[in-house]
């Protein structure tokens, strides 16, 4: 059985839902967008209708802006999650917000999607094709629309679809797709993004979201929603070899009938999988066990594969806490210094020399700056120099770990590719870090 059907079954028991985000810039529509399917799904019951009326109409924004601050302003500010489901699929959506000092909270769900509905505001574009004397619009997307969209991409979200908004409030409906898919596509191919539908929508009026709105925009494919119900689920890392965070060591009574006395290990499988009588490597230490035991997340007897909860018992007691990994022997070789592209998400800018705490897995260690090597250009997609990174700038630095970590590139393996980095004296979230192709397995 290879990786792919091994993971399919496990997705057929579990029953995966489809995880996605909405995204793009402030006043998109990602808020109604979601409301609009929450309501044509038939996910909300008639006392929430009722509950987020204003001036007599329903405001489908309020179904997902639910902090008091985010209604008094009328913004998304932290991430709102809601569920819902057709005959088709289940979904898990995430409403992600569009102003640009709320990036941090944007990319904690693209984290994680297994798609993105990037929003495009048609009214906010000068997609008309000329003016004056004949000059030529230049038809430029918004900012955030291409960072979020080149977030999306770094982040290996699977599956990313342009929906364009606002349509409904444009005279020349086909016209106005026609010409904001054009540079939705030059963007995309520029960038290396590889995009999987741009679909016209109303997000307000409902058309081309849960159904098919026949005869417009010159559009005659899939309604966003029988989109989504097609995409898949992100694979797990089951072709990488075996790495396990320990997340919580639990002592010898509550188990202790099913773990013979010995400690249980818990925590997310990250890649691979784990079964009785494997070998296994404690980092830091490098001592050796074998898999006496897994349990599931209820406690069952059975292989574990990645992506799911496991309790690992081993044959013998090691010195094995929270935060440490287990993992193949020989399969990694622990890295000190990484290139890595990140995310910067802090208000004080990067400089090359400064400490942070860097994260992964649930295991902390110290990672020094040690050099910025260049900067994305967000308008040109070029590499530039630089030698600081300003909030919500996206580029590639050097970073020396006080401690070695198990690393694979952020192409390989999300779990293994990935990090952030937290300000020692604020422990704000300041980074996304992902590991470049340089670092390789042993």
């Amino acid at each position: 059985m290879n990786a792919t059907t091994t993971m399919n079954k496990v997705e057929a028991e579990t029953g995966a839902a489809l995880r996605f985000i909405t995204c793009g810039s402030v006043d998109d529509g990602k808020s109604t967008l979601i409301g609009r399917l929450l309501v044509d799904s038939k996910t909300v019951l008639q006392d929430q209708l009722a509950g987020v009326q204003r001036g007599g109409e329903v405001d489908l924004a309020l179904l997902t802006d639910g902090l008091s601050a985010e209604r008094e302003q009328g913004i998304t500010i932290d991430v709102a999650y809601r569920y819902f489901s057709t005959a088709h699929r289940k979904f898990v959506i995430g409403d992600a917000p569009g102003h640009e000092q709320y990036t941090r909270n944007m990319v904690t769900a693209a984290s994680s999607a297994d798609a993105a509905v990037v929003l495009v505001d048609a009214t906010k574009l000068p997609w008309a094709g000329e003016v004056g004397d004949g000059e030529v619009v230049k038809r430029e997307l918004l900012p955030q629309t291409r960072r979020h969209t080149l977030l999306c991409h770094l982040l290996r979200v699977q599956s990313i679809v342009f929906a364009v908004n606002k349509l409904d409030a444009i005279d020349d409906a086909e016209l106005a797709f026609e010409r904001i898919s054009e540079a939705l596509t030059n963007f995309a191919e520029a960038a290396g993004v590889k995009v999987a539908a741009t679909v016209p929508i109303s997000a307000l009026k409902g058309w081309n979201v849960a159904s098919r709105h026949a005869n417009w925009a010159g559009y005659e494919g899939p309604s966003l929603l029988e989109l989504l119900e097609t995409l898949p689920v992100t694979a797990q890392d089951e072709a990488v070899p075996f790495a396990f965070p320990v997340q919580w060591v639990e002592k010898f009574s509550a188990s202790a009938d099913t773990s013979r006395g010995r400690r249980v290990f818990w925590g997310r499988v990250a890649s691979g999988h784990v079964e009785p009588g494997q070998r296994v490597t404690v980092l830091p230490g490098n001592q050796t066990a074998t898999v006496a035991q897994v349990l599931s997340h209820t406690r069952q007897p059975k292989t574990v594969h990645a992506g799911h909860s496991a309790g690992i018992v081993l044959d013998r007691e090691l010195d094995v806490s929270r935060g440490d990994w287990l993992l193949e022997p020989g399969a990694f070789e622990p890295q000190r210094e990484i290139t890595a592209t990140i995310a910067w998400l802090d208000d004080e800018p990067l400089v090359p020399g400064r400490v942070y705490w860097a994260l992964q897995g649930h295991r902390w260690v110290k990672a020094k700056v040690a050099r910025i090597v260049d900067r994305v250009n967000i308008t040109t997609l070029e590499s530039e120099p630089a030698d600081q990174l300003e909030a919500n700038a996206i580029g590639d630095v050097v970073l020396s770990l006080q401690q070695p970590l198990a690393l694979l590139p952020f192409t390989q393996s999300r779990a293994l590719g990935s990090l952030i980095l937290v300000d020692t004296a604020s422990h704000r979230t300041s980074a996304a870090v992902l590991v470049q192709p340089s670092v390789t397995n042993a």
